[in-house]
């Protein structure tokens, strides 16, 4: 596919992902909850997690926020990618999608690794979007490392 088809693929992802949001909503008896707040702009995003019974997978992950329409599609799509994951691999991801949009457009982010969340490779090209694509993945860092030390503390 050409450049110009992967872009237009890329904008129908977030386009969709924006309107059709996964894990938007609440989630009774979570495990961590992060709220972050982007000032530039003024997206706001509450992430919250509920992990399975050995306390290492992502069972389930929700969100409640308000944004563009880049911030509210980068949650839904870490929805997709991330439950399941145990948290050391939600943690890999989260350092890859942040490298990919520190890039600046350069690079060819692992597709394997970010699915559909490659999408947002065109958004490092605008800085003051970053935070927007960011904010629910800097979100869900504050929720894992809330639940390992809360899984620390009782052992």
């Amino acid at each position: 596919m050409s450049g110009a088809g992967l872009e237009g693929l890329y904008q129908q992802i977030i386009l969709d992902h924006s309107k059709q949001r996964h894990g938007d909503g609440p989630l009774a008896s979570a495990a961590a909850e992060h709220h972050e707040y982007n000032p530039t702009c003024g997206d706001e995003l509450t992430m919250r997690i509920r992990l399975d019974e050995s306390g290492e997978r992502l069972a389930e992950l929700a969100w409640q926020g308000d944004g563009c329409s880049i911030s509210m599609a980068s949650a839904s799509t870490l929805v997709d990618l991330a439950t399941g994951l145990t948290l050391d691999e939600a943690s890999v991801r989260i350092d890859a999608f942040r490298a990919m949009l520190r890039s600046q457009g350069a690079g060819e982010p692992d597709e394997e690794l970010l699915e559909d969340a490659i999408a947002f490779h065109g958004v490092s090209k605008y800085v003051m979007r970053v935070k927007c694509a960011m904010l629910s993945w800097v979100a869900l860092e504050a929720c894992i490392a809330e639940a390992r030390a809360a899984g620390s503390s009782v052992e």
